[in-house]
């Protein structure tokens, strides 16, 4: 796990040494250990490094293969690669390092491209070989790589501000993002950014970039939902599944050289993850949990549900309970961390969270990822109970923040366009491969709605802090084998049906049973009082009314009963402009 960042020239000169530390030093808290540089005429490599698998010195990156040249920057946890160091001994390829980066590096030498066919784990790697640049992105794209052109050059790095950092690059706001992130509580999918000169490799997607500065984009992974030629029945279903994410589970625990501990919800998710590690024989696991201040209307922890399941497997549980005093204060830190504009109240809380963690150990597993592979929220239900209008009519009805002309009152006329947003998604949709209506939704949210909202969250506030989440939720081979899973196993007992059976009897029946909860930060979500006060001050600004992004009514209009705007997912709208401010004030 760590940082990576690179610079290829296209005009004969050598990429600017300063420049790759200037990108290096935005990167040091995702790797806190050691920091290197490897430059090659047109090229430039940095890294930097948290070291998870082989903490020696043999496995510092830039790696270069000694008899090639060809080099290697990469982030990531490839849980396969004791496997895949094997198979490439025997093809005669020799070692000498004992973890996952070398792996890939030789794979590379051996199948080329097709090497990420091979590859399972998450990742985001570059790879200088014979005068081309091959950049890669896992399936899932739970690890996160960007990149910028300009006449001169292409750079990449793990975060936008890696390239900010740089310099060169168009700040100026993208219009069809724009429409994206305030429909989909944030989400902006590949290739685009908020910003019109940061683009972001799409997940299973591969960029190849040669001298000429001729960009070649391969998608090398898509995801299937029919059903298979066998029928199952609901018990085979469930034992499938069972193995599939105990399999997952275990690969995420054992592929470290240092502690793995959890972060315990005291959701569904989390909670299994704990039961399946204590099913698998780990002991002295370390769990975590953070809670907030109370609201009225919500709880500010779950601490009810996560102290049982903590009891019930010995954990060494440890919980945090933060003041809202304190989430205020740290607010803007957690936002200057944003690699993009994150809506969603637990990207503070994740942040905090991690920051806590990290003092204990460097890797972590996470419950992310379960609801949209095996439909855990409300939404869903009442999508497929829809019976009027087309796929995007029942999606956008219970998903969209705001719909078309509610765009076109939040935004400046120079923003408005077409709804981009219905075009995209109705696309997405309509993609080939999916038996039936819920089947396309879920597979739209696995594929690309949750890499930008949940995955990308956790990355980025873990990362913050030198903490590497792993997902086994995600685990492709699991996703693969639940995309083919009938809908309704996954719908009925009120989402999630599949993962309930598995849990009864291995998670506590109170956690089983109740009502979907989230990550909560009420004080996000019901905005009043000193919370109130600071969005007011971000949207009365001098920076914000000059920038002009928002017509004012719009504004004045939620700042006028600001606890009565929320989004059909119970978003808060306000948040939402305050949030998209602060980022563009703290960044650009």
């Amino acid at each position: 796990m760590c940082g990576i960042a690179g610079e290829l020239r296209f005009d004969d000169r050598a990429p600017d040494a300063a420049t790759m530390t200037r990108m290096l030093a935005r990167l040091a808290r995702r790797g806190p250990d050691a920091e290197g540089q490897h430059a090659a005429g047109p090229l430039r490599l940095g890294h930097r490094r948290l070291a998870i698998i082989d903490l020696s010195p043999r496995s510092a990156q830039p790696m270069v293969d000694a008899a090639t040249g060809t080099a290697l920057v990469f982030n990531g946890t490839i849980y396969n690669y004791p496997e895949l160091r094997a198979e490439l001994i025997a093809l005669g390829h020799a070692f000498h390092s004992d973890g996952d980066t070398e792996v890939i590096l030789r794979a590379y030498l051996e199948w080329g491209e097709r090497c990420v066919e091979r590859l399972h784990g998450m990742f985001a790697f570059a790879i200088w070989h014979r005068d081309e640049l091959f950049l890669a992105r896992d399936r899932l794209g739970i690890k996160p790589l960007y990149y910028s052109e300009n006449a001169g050059s292409l750079r990449f790095a793990s975060t936008p501000q890696a390239l900010l950092a740089a310099g060169e690059v168009d700040t100026g706001l993208d219009a069809v993002a724009l429409h994206h992130l305030f429909t989909l509580h944030a989400v902006v999918p590949a290739p685009r950014t908020i910003l019109n000169g940061v683009r972001k490799l799409a997940p299973g997607t591969t960029l190849t970039v040669n001298l000429r500065g001729e960009l070649r984009h391969r998608s090398y992974w898509s995801l299937h939902a029919q059903r298979p030629a066998e029928t199952r029945s609901e018990a085979e279903w469930t034992d499938a599944i069972h193995d599939a994410l105990r399999r997952a589970v275990q690969k995420r625990i054992e592929i470290a050289d240092v502690k793995v501990g959890v972060l315990l919800s005291g959701g569904l998710d989390s909670s299994l993850l704990v039961a399946l590690l204590a099913e698998l024989g780990v002991s002295d696991l370390m769990t975590f949990s953070v809670g907030f201040e109370d609201h009225p209307e919500e709880r500010g922890n779950e601490f009810e549900y996560s102290d049982p399941v903590a009891a019930m497997y010995g954990t060494r549980h440890h919980k945090y309970l933060i003041p809202n005093s304190e989430v205020l204060r740290r607010l803007p830190e957690a936002v200057g961390e944003m690699s993009e504009p994150m809506f969603a109240q637990d990207a503070v809380a994740f942040y905090l969270l991690a920051e806590q963690v990290s003092r204990t150990v460097k890797v972590v597993q996470s419950g992310q990822g379960a609801d949209e592979v095996f439909g855990g929220y409300f939404w869903y239900p009442r999508m497929a109970a829809e019976a009027e209008g087309s796929a995007l009519d029942r999606f956008r009805r219970h998903y969209f923040d705001r719909d078309h002309a509610e765009f076109l009152e939040l935004a400046d006329p120079r923003y408005h366009g077409p709804d981009y947003t219905g075009e995209l998604i109705a696309a997405r949709l309509a993609e080939p491969f999916a038996d039936e209506f819920i089947d396309q939704v879920l597979r739209t949210d696995t594929t690309m709605l949750i890499t930008d909202d949940p995955v990308k969250r956790v990355d980025n506030m873990t990362m913050a802090w030198g903490l590497e989440a792993r997902v086994p939720f995600l685990d492709h081979t699991l996703v693969e084998l639940a995309a083919t899973m009938p809908p309704a196993m996954k719908l009925a007992s009120e989402g999630k049906h599949v993962l309930k059976r598995i849990a009864r009897g291995r998670v506590p029946d109170a956690v089983i049973d109740r009502k979907k909860g989230y990550f909560p930060m009420p004080a996000l979500k019901y905005v009043r009082g000193e919370f109130l006060d600071f969005m007011r001050d971000i949207l009365d600004s001098q920076a914000c009314r000059q920038r002009g992004l928002y017509r004012r009514a719009y504004v004045e209009h939620l700042l006028d009963a600001p606890e009565q705007h929320h989004t059909r997912i119970q978003g808060s709208k306000l948040w939402h402009l305050a949030l998209l401010e602060y980022w563009l004030q703290t960044h650009v």
